[in-house]
């Protein structure tokens, strides 16, 4: 599944090529997504330009000169493809067609590609986005100068949930995945099963700046690719290569020569080291 650093790697994609082009048409093929897609809802950005590109938490949000958001999320194995050549072929999965024209006759065609059809597209209002059931409860953005040891200690003092539970709980901050949960986990040296209020200020400040520092590096690398993820030209992620703890069970550990051991919380799996993560 796409995560924090995947969707910004997207957006900055996006970013660099839509500001300034112009919705001409929307082809809908397929409405089977995570929430019904309405095509009708969607057509009326057409005439619209797009001027920017933003994101909350895993969600892109692609604003038009309307104050209007086209608003996708990638679910697990969603994608944004961008097509400078006029009739590419059209592949299966391809759900959502966007053909949009710049100055000077430039043409760019968006597809929104989805082979699970776990993920979300939707037109909303700028003035609504706020108050709407996607973002009303969303927590803070761990890239945010809000999101400190101050505001998690606050959050989990009363808490009895395992900590990697708890920073993967997008009321509590946004965008924290199974594998950048696992590896901030090693780099702090905290276990993932201590229980959330047990964690002190300091504690919670060091696992803070590792959530930090491990987004920041997944961004710079174009995120992590397992499966399915490709940014909008095609290309994969690199921060795997990257990976101390997440998909090493049985491994060395590389900082206290332990053994990366996998353990199943929520239904996900964890990896981590008993030697070093205390």
């Amino acid at each position: 599944m796409p995560e924090l650093p995947e969707v910004e790697t997207v957006r900055r994609a996006l970013r660099a090529s839509l500001p300034g082009l112009e919705v001409l048409e929307t082809a809908v093929r397929e409405t089977r997504l995570r929430r019904p897609v309405r095509s009708s809802s969607l057509r009326l950005i057409e005439g619209q330009r797009f001027v920017d590109v933003e994101r909350r938490a895993k969600y892109l949000l692609l604003w038009t000169d309307a104050a209007q958001a086209l608003v996708i999320h990638l679910g697990m194995t969603g994608r944004v493809d961008l097509f400078t050549a006029r009739d590419a072929p059209l592949r299966p999965h391809d759900h959502i067609q966007w053909h949009l024209g710049g100055a000077a006759g430039a043409r760019l065609e968006m597809r929104y590609h989805d082979p699970r059809r776990f993920g979300l597209v939707v037109r909303l209002q700028g003035r609504s986005l706020a108050r709407h059931p996607l973002f009303a409860r969303l927590g803070p953005e761990p890239l945010d100068g809000e999101f400190d040891g101050a505001y998690l200690r606050r959050r989990v003092r009363r808490s009895r949930r395992p900590i990697k539970n708890t920073i993967m709980d997008a009321h509590v901050v946004v965008g924290v995945g199974n594998i950048y949960a696992t590896e901030a986990l090693w780099r702090a040296r905290v276990n993932p099963k201590i229980v959330a209020g047990r964690l002190g200020e300091a504690r919670c400040q060091r696992l803070c700046d590792e959530i930090v520092a491990v987004l920041r590096a997944a961004i710079e690398r174009g995120g992590t690719t397992l499966n399915d993820y490709r940014d909008p030209a095609g290309n994969t992620g690199y921060f795997q290569v990257r990976l101390h703890a997440y998909g090493r069970e049985g491994r060395e550990c590389c900082r206290c020569g332990g053994t990366i051991r996998r353990i199943v919380q929520s239904g996900r799996s964890t990896f981590y080291c008993p030697g070093c993560q205390h």
